[in-house]
């Protein structure tokens, strides 16, 4: 059997007619910036998050710098996120032209600790970004509370979270702002690049949206200097015919990984994913730690079971941070996850045949397959 890390067409095939349909749509209405189809995803979007308002942007990278410029976020500021991430939340942060601070991760889970932040707040700290890394939840109340201690901001990165819950309520509606993407793989992905923003503050979300529209809020007045990061009309058409389906998409994630935890608990050199208290986690990613991941992956390739691995390299490792001169044995936690760290395949419509075949495998492995 050959199992896939996702299968985008698999997902999309039951909304393919009305997919195609919303391409033709904006094809026939010659409407392709902004317009119509943009106001009524943000609408709709905001309606299922229970916000006042969404601003779409370009992609969750240009959203989020875009939210950092709206609080003032920049030169001489100091922003805490974790190290264990896509490099697009560091960037931003460094776009703002603000020093990013980097925390490991909590023991035992995959977000940053909270008992780090406390360690790296000075008085040029202006804003922490918890990354729901995966789909799960980050400790918010922890979070939160040392924000409200410090007088700082939070910023949510929901870029592999959208839909997963904190204490019943969805993620992006805690911090003082929160950024999401649509990138295709993800949750609620779209086809091509896209992204979006909230924030608690009617005038912050104004100042999102004209960073990301040249720094206007008419056509011809420019108020100061922005960039193009614009959701264009096709990709809110395709989204709005995405978003109905998402809760149920995040529900099939979330029955597989129990499928996995279930059957993966009880081989001894595995360890599933930790979920922390009053979370509800959607998996965009699920991740399992061995102590020889390479060997594992390249057992489940000659199975037929693709696997990927998010991420190898912890970003005090990256050559673009080299200059903060924190080099390997600066971030425990999080250099070990980059080096164990294997992530099965995750996606709506997975099968049980399919989740026991590579469960199956990974037993096999370790029984003496290697």
């Amino acid at each position: 059997m050959n199992v896939p890390f996702m299968d985008l067409a698999r997902q999309h095939a039951p909304i393919r007619d009305a997919l195609h349909a919303a391409a033709c749509r904006v094809i026939d209405s010659c409407s392709y910036i902004g317009g119509e189809e943009v106001k009524g995803f943000e609408k709709e979007m905001a309606a299922w998050m229970g916000v006042p308002e969404v601003c779409s942007a370009g992609c969750a990278t240009s959203g989020l710098f875009a939210t950092l410029k709206g609080f003032g976020i920049g030169p001489g500021d100091e922003v805490i996120t974790t190290v264990h991430t896509a490099i697009a939340t560091a960037e931003a942060i460094s776009m703002a032209g603000a020093q990013v601070v980097f925390c490991d991760l909590q023991p035992g889970y995959f977000n940053l600790d909270p008992e780090q932040i406390r360690k790296k707040i000075t008085s040029r700290t202006r804003a922490l970004i918890p990354v729901h890394l995966y789909g799960q939840p980050a400790d918010l109340e922890t979070i939160l509370s040392l924000a409200s201690q410090h007088g700082l901001k939070v910023i949510e990165d929901c870029a592999q979270a959208q839909g997963a819950r904190y204490k019943g309520k969805y993620v992006g509606t805690f911090g003082d702002a929160a950024v999401f993407s649509f990138f295709p793989s993800k949750n609620l992905g779209g086809f091509g690049d896209g992204g979006a923003a909230v924030a608690k503050d009617p005038a912050v979300l104004k100042k999102i949206r004209m960073f990301s529209n040249h720094g206007r809020d008419s056509k011809y007045i420019h108020e100061f200097e922005g960039m193009n990061s614009r959701l264009d009309a096709m990709q809110a058409a395709l989204l709005r015919v995405c978003l109905p389906h998402l809760d149920k998409w995040n529900a099939q994630r979330r029955s597989a990984a129990r499928k996995y935890n279930r059957t993966l608990a009880s081989i001894s050199e595995v360890k599933v994913p930790r979920e922390l208290p009053d979370t509800e986690p959607i998996y965009h990613v699920y991740c399992i730690v061995v102590p020889d991941r390479e060997d594992l992956r390249k057992y489940l390739k000659e199975k037929g079971v693709a696997t990927g691995v998010h991420y190898p390299y912890s970003l005090n490792m990256q050559p673009a941070y080299a200059a903060l001169g924190q080099g390997e044995g600066s971030f425990p936690h999080a250099e070990h996850a980059c080096k164990h760290m294997l992530s099965l395949p995750m996606f709506p419509g997975i099968t049980d045949e399919e989740l026991d075949y590579v469960c199956d495998a990974i037993r096999s492995y370790f029984k003496g397959g290697k």
